[in-house]
């Protein structure tokens, strides 16, 4: 009964990282569907920098 137990603690390890490698791998693929939502997103906040950068420029050409 010892060694079964021995025998399961020696395997819990590598069973449970090649788990999580396969769930990882397969969560990855699901977010490379959504690529254009993604695209949109960066290309939303690069228009937020970009408001944020005028209005910064815009403070600071009042402020001198």
């Amino acid at each position: 009964m010892q060694a079964l137990f021995l025998g399961v603690a020696a395997l819990a390890c590598p069973v449970g990282m090649g788990l999580m490698m396969w769930l990882m791998m397969r969560g990855g693929q699901n977010k490379r569907g959504g690529d254009a939502d993604g695209q949109q997103q960066v290309a939303q906040l690069r228009a937020e920098i970009d408001e944020l950068k005028a209005d910064r420029a815009a403070r600071t050409t009042t402020e001198q």
